[in-house]
């Protein structure tokens, strides 16, 4: 039996089978297994491929403990990986799904394709029979197999036993709604250029394509369904950008408070792939400098800078040894948007639960504490820095910000976000301008640096 993921007109050659989708899905989830980001794997797609195989791994990565504790209880030993990535993905799509955003196949279907998928896989192919036998097995025993799975955390919730017990321990009140959070697709957001476009006049526009969207935060509109870039009105003319609500915090935090003339010097330190730099100079003439560790990175800030019409100053270095790349001026603003575990934008990348390991939230504290320790000797008396990272750990956040202002008699801390966590998860009201689907989980501290006596 062959089925496409999408009908496609006669007009156009068919799109790539469903059992074709399910090979690569199943190599994707094999990646992540073996530690691998799909920001890396996913790109290595064909392009008429990875829209497709995206939305299948993505839905697999959300139940990926589930199906884990499924296929272990069909098969009497753990099959080869390969095996156990296919029978994994194969489970979690036919899994009901709670989200609008989720593929949907009949179960015969999913079953014949996922046979055929091993069969185009050496790795697999000698092992169809036994999938199509442990993927009937499981709709045959479905109804006894789910309550069996429900007592393990891992199967209930979808992320490792740590990453559970940290969230209890962090957000006592709140876990289990960023964990379900966690499991949801996150909006479509996008900030719009006002150097380039008013937001009213966007919005029309948007309205004017037949595209849904509501008003966030200062520049921000959210998107009723996500769409390609491609089809957003003047998004090669850089009329609008993609980025979360979070994330549009950012500028305000640091500019707020103050006039600013292109003479004054600002620092995004960890400033990869752009997009706060961007809002930044969108806001306010500025004299920037925008850092990334990573040089390929950096060609994507230049990218994105390039598309909005904006100039700073785009450097491959590390922020923290400043004796590699500071030429000894004083910043008025520094944005350390640090190095971090991402535990709060796992909504929208799914492996990032998988790939992390408890011992990384130590490295990467450590990381944050010689970063915020190396850049506020940079910064002018009377100036700002913002410390925010993407993560809902209290040690990368509220304990990190702690830490630093005891030893730092000088730093004033502002009032300042604090942490946001991701969705609807945060008590109601809280903020202001919440978003519909809420925000992506992530920190904020405001730490201004007194004047000098």
């Amino acid at each position: 039996m062959t089925a496409t993921a999408s009908p496609s007109p006669a007009s156009h050659p068919p799109g790539p089978t469903l059992a074709t989708q399910l090979r690569h899905t199943a190599a994707c989830v094999l990646a992540v297994e073996q530690g691998r980001s799909l920001s890396e794997v996913l790109p290595q797609l064909p392009p008429s491929l990875r829209p497709g195989v995206q939305a299948l791994t993505f839905h697999v990565l959300r139940h990926l403990g589930t199906a884990r504790a499924l296929v272990g209880r069909l098969v009497e030993r753990k099959p080869a990986p390969p095996v156990q990535a296919l029978l994994c993905s194969a489970v979690a799509l036919l899994l009901d799904a709670s989200d609008e955003q989720a593929p949907r196949y009949p179960a015969h279907t999913l079953v014949s394709q996922a046979v055929e998928a091993a069969r185009q896989e050496r790795r697999t192919e000698r092992q169809a029979a036994f999938i199509n036998a442990c993927l009937r097995r499981f709709l045959r025993e479905r109804d006894a197999l789910l309550p069996a799975v429900a007592a393990d955390p891992v199967a209930r919730w979808n992320h490792p036993l740590w990453w559970i017990e940290r969230l209890q321990c962090d957000h006592p009140d709140h876990w289990r709604a960023i964990l379900e959070a966690n499991n949801q697709p996150g909006p479509m957001a996008l900030r719009v250029n006002r150097r380039r476009v008013d937001r009213t006049a966007y919005l029309q526009a948007l309205q004017a394509a037949g595209f849904k969207a509501t008003p966030v935060g200062r520049d921000g509109v959210v998107l009723a369904a996500p769409q390609p870039v491609e089809r957003l009105p003047g998004f090669a003319d850089g009329h609008c950008s993609v980025q979360d609500a979070a994330a549009q915090l950012a500028a305000g935090q640091l500019l707020d408070g103050r006039d600013w003339t292109a003479a004054d010097r600002v620092l995004d330190a960890c400033a990869a792939p752009g997009g706060k730099t961007a809002h930044l100079l969108e806001q306010a003439d500025l004299n920037l400098l925008a850092l990334d560790v990573d040089p390929r990175r950096c060609e994507r800030i230049r990218d994105t800078l390039q598309r909005l019409g904006l100039q700073a100053s785009v450097r491959a270095a590390d922020a923290a040894q400043p004796s590699a790349w500071w030429d000894g001026q004083a910043f008025d603003a520094i944005l350390l948007d640090a190095p971090c575990t991402a535990s709060g934008i796992v909504r929208r990348h799914p492996d990032v639960r998988w790939l992390r390991r408890a011992s990384d939230v130590d490295a990467l504290v450590a990381t944050q504490r010689a970063l915020l320790q190396a850049l506020w000797p940079l910064l002018k008396p009377g100036g700002r820095l913002v410390y925010a990272t993407c993560s809902v750990f209290r040690a990368e956040g509220a304990e990190q910000v702690k830490a630093f202002l005891v030893h730092h008699t000088d730093a004033l801390h502002r009032a300042s976000p604090g942490h946001l966590l991701p969705g609807m998860a945060a008590p109601p009201g809280e903020f202001n301008d919440n978003p519909p689907g809420g925000y992506d989980g992530f920190f904020y501290a405001c730490i201004d640096k007194a004047d000098q006596p």
